[in-house]
């Protein structure tokens, strides 16, 4: 394996210095999280200090939020009306999610012990829609598959994971990512995604050079004992 590259301190913050980023990007960063995570207070305030227009009506930021707490809390009744009042639309051109809904709304029911409620929702609402797609017939066959195993712990993972808190945040999250697409919103924060990259490029970088890496908890940058070797 041929030997590393040594970048030294001086040449890597030279490089670093000589990337132009704009501060408007830098701050159309920062908006665009605040509105996916739904921050609505801070987005409302970094609108104003910033002078940058948000890329969404702020409201939606909140009406957001309170659909996911009610998926959160299991109630799906109070998210679908939520969900409708702010773009009917959005349930009526997606069947996929408002089967996944009618699917929570169901494992509520046998969460709570409802199971009469349960086997009357199942032949009513999902049997049918069952009948127009295999995936979702798979789906709802898993979720009664629930009555079967009730609490009991041999139940298979992916039974018994349809009663976790994740499959709460899970169904939350396509209802927020579907809500965002509809306001013609990314659906995962662009920070989050370059950070990513970054790591993935510091990761790769780091397999064929020494360089300065940079300590966040003194925002300095560390030379590694290879570069300080050097004359």
């Amino acid at each position: 394996m041929s030997p590393k590259t040594i970048i030294r301190q001086e040449e890597w913050e030279r490089r670093l210095h000589d990337l132009q980023v704009s501060k408007n990007d830098l701050n159309r960063l920062v908006m665009d999280y605040l509105v996916i995570e739904g921050f609505k207070s801070a987005a409302e305030e970094f609108s104003h200090e910033a002078g940058l227009a948000a890329p969404v009506d702020l409201d939606s930021i909140e009406s957001r939020m309170n659909i996911r707490e009610a998926l959160q809390r299991g109630d799906v009744t109070d998210a679908i009306t939520r969900v409708n009042d702010l773009n009917p639309e959005i349930l009526d051109t997606n069947p996929a999610l408002y089967f996944r809904l009618q699917q929570q709304k169901l494992i509520e029911f046998i969460r709570q012990g409802k199971i009469a409620e349960a086997l009357e929702f199942a032949q009513e609402e999902l049997a049918p829609r069952g009948e127009e797609s295999p995936e979702f017939l798979a789906e709802l066959e898993k979720t009664m598959a629930l009555l079967a195993f009730e609490s009991s712990p041999a139940a298979p993972p992916a039974i018994a994971e349809l009663l976790s808190p994740a499959q709460r945040l899970k169904t939350a999250g396509e209802v927020n990512a579907a809500i965002l697409e509809s306001l013609s919103q990314g659906k995962d924060a662009k920070l989050v995604g370059l950070l990513k990259l970054l790591c993935w490029g510091e990761t790769m970088l780091d397999e064929r050079a020494e360089f300065p890496k940079l300590d966040l908890s003194a925002g300095t940058f560390t030379q590694s004992s290879a570069q300080n070797k050097q004359p």
